[in-house]
């Protein structure tokens, strides 16, 4: 595995930042043949690109803002994307209830749905009378419901999407390392881009590196590294919270997109991963963005409050809730609207061969790939640029290989999404007890030891929350299987008993600040969330925030 002190002095192009952006600036550029380095100061993936609500669509409400051709370029992309990832992006059924003096009605969303279809050359759509649409969703709110809509986008596993544009990226040649930081970006005496010093995070070893260009992709961290050139319009972070509930909880198998009771807001109730989550709020993130993000208490019981006036006949509840996660939006604001107005576009801005892009959307991020290349292209030797429809991924095989080992199709379909042609070596060297799924998951057993030993991991988070989703997905994030994990993991990561000691401590105490409920949701916080929030905004004499 490279380090800094391996790593070689000179490149084409470094790329700051292993995001999605920086993911997909990497992808695109050593397809060009390009000598590209990418840093991330902390892990792949660390932020946004591992918190987002995992949805690959086209923004229906950015038709609403009349931001067509947003919505043009997403639709675009998600089918490009459905093409060439199948088992990693695939396709959502999303239902949406309409109900009497609530929310949109049935015409503004047969517009908005009929223009998603048309972007998209095929109809997706159909709409159903009030009892027809119950059967399809016997569990939702009934009162007042008029009917609703089938309809159709896609969801992804944003962490693993990264992860594999990483990976097929250095099988092509280039390099990326994690917990490395641009310590410096060096110029020469006119100014000009000439290289950056990057250090280990951990380590502190530090080295040199030349390049006549860099793209700052750090997302909402972006003006650390590049001022915004325009004095009104700045990086708002904003922060969107989900709550995770196991699939027994809340019995459906499609997607619900629908409003919030109170404020209107669009929120979405999804299937994934053998889970459901509730998401998201949006609100401004006024804590410090190097640390992880986390769901306020105030954020639960909004989420709650509109998950129970939904499906009122479940009874569900704060001790149903396996975690909670939230993320930080790099949007750019000229700060004078709610949270949910505000443009989810990006910018590039040029810098004597410094270029950075922020803002964006996950779906995009190809487009976004592109922008930044075509900013940086004087600074480049030089190129050619992929054809539009070129392939994002390596091709991988339809079906199951030859000999099988008794994976069913579908399982192959996912590992190939994931891992593209590593899934084979992947099964190949696992052990006939390990090709089993981690209860309550789609995960394989045998996904863990692999990605410990090919995917550059340095701490028990990164493998747990981000190589796969177990700890996110199972009970008190999998706490119960982290002796196994560790007796699968020791042969393959360098660590002695003591580290793997500090490691699981670290770990669990990690998930208990961060994806564990807030303190204020005990098992006896059962039923009226309004109450809840009744009661904590008392006790600390808060106001109902304006953003939600």
């Amino acid at each position: 595995m490279t380090t800094i002190d391996s790593l070689q002095d000179t490149w084409d192009l470094i790329i700051i930042g292993g995001g999605i952006t920086g993911a997909g600036i990497l992808r695109e550029s050593i397809r060009m043949g390009l000598r590209v380095l990418l840093v991330e100061e902390k892990d792949f993936a660390w932020g946004t690109s591992s918190r987002s609500s995992k949805l690959v669509h086209g923004g229906l409400r950015y038709l609403k803002e009349g931001k067509f051709l947003l919505t043009k370029a997403a639709v675009e992309e998600r089918e490009h994307l459905l093409n060439d990832a199948p088992g990693l992006v695939e396709p959502l059924v999303f239902l949406a209830p309409i109900y009497k003096g609530h929310g949109l009605g049935k015409w503004a969303l047969e517009t908005g749905l009929s223009i998603y279809d048309l972007i998209a050359q095929k109809r997706q759509h159909k709409y159903f009378e009030a009892d027809a649409f119950s059967r399809i969703s016997p569990h939702i709110e009934k009162n007042g419901l008029l009917g609703g809509f089938r309809f159709f986008d896609a969801q992804v596993d944003d962490a693993r999407l990264v992860l594999r544009l990483m990976n097929e990226s250095i099988a092509l040649g280039a390099e990326a390392l994690n917990y490395t930081r641009a310590a410096e970006i060096r110029r020469n005496a006119n100014g000009e881009v000439i290289g950056a010093v990057i250090e280990d995070t951990e380590t502190h070893a530090k080295k040199a590196v030349s390049a006549k260009a860099v793209i700052n992709a750090t997302g909402v961290w972006a003006e650390r590294l590049h001022p915004s050139p325009k004095a009104k319009l700045h990086l708002r972070p904003l922060r969107g919270s989900h709550l995770i509930f196991p699939s027994s909880v809340i019995p459906i198998k499609e997607a619900v997109s629908f409003v919030h009771p109170v404020d209107k807001r669009p929120l979405f109730v999804i299937p994934w991963e053998n889970v459901i989550f509730i998401g998201t709020t949006d609100l401004d993130h006024t804590e410090d963005i190097s640390h992880e993000p986390y769901m306020s208490a105030e954020e639960g019981l909004y989420l709650m409050e509109a998950l129970q006036s939904l499906f009122p006949s479940l009874s569900i509840s704060f001790k149903d809730c396996l975690s909670c996660y939230a993320g930080i939006r790099p949007v750019l604001s000229k700060g004078k609207l709610e949270p949910s107005e505000e443009s989810r576009e990006h910018v590039v801005w040029v810098k004597k061969g410094l270029v950075t892009i922020t803002g964006g959307k996950l779906t995009t991020f190809r487009r976004l790939a592109h922008d930044a290349l075509n900013a940086a292209k004087p600074f480049l030797p030089p190129v050619q640029f992929p054809e539009p429809d070129e392939a994002i991924f390596s091709r991988v095989p339809a079906g199951p290989p030859d000999p099988d080992v008794g994976l069913s199709k579908e399982t192959w379909r996912r590992l190939y999404g994931r891992y593209g042609m590593s899934a084979e070596e992947l099964v190949k060297s696992a052990s006939p007890e390990d090709l089993n799924f981690i209860p309550g998951t789609l995960t394989l057993w045998a996904e863990i030891p692999f990605t410990a030993q090919h995917e550059r991991i340095r701490h028990l988070d990164d493998l747990l929350f981000r190589r796969v989703r177990a700890g996110m997905l199972t009970p008190k994030g999998g706490k119960a299987y982290l002796k196994r994990i560790k007796k699968m993991c020791a042969p393959v990561l360098p660590w002695d008993r003591k580290q793997w000691k500090n490691e699981m401590k670290n770990y669990l105490d990690l998930w208990n600040r961060i994806y564990g409920l807030p303190a204020e949701f005990s098992e006896k916080s059962v039923i009226h969330p309004s109450r809840w929030f009744e009661k904590l905004t008392k006790k600390r004499k808060l106001k109902v925030s304006q953003n939600f």
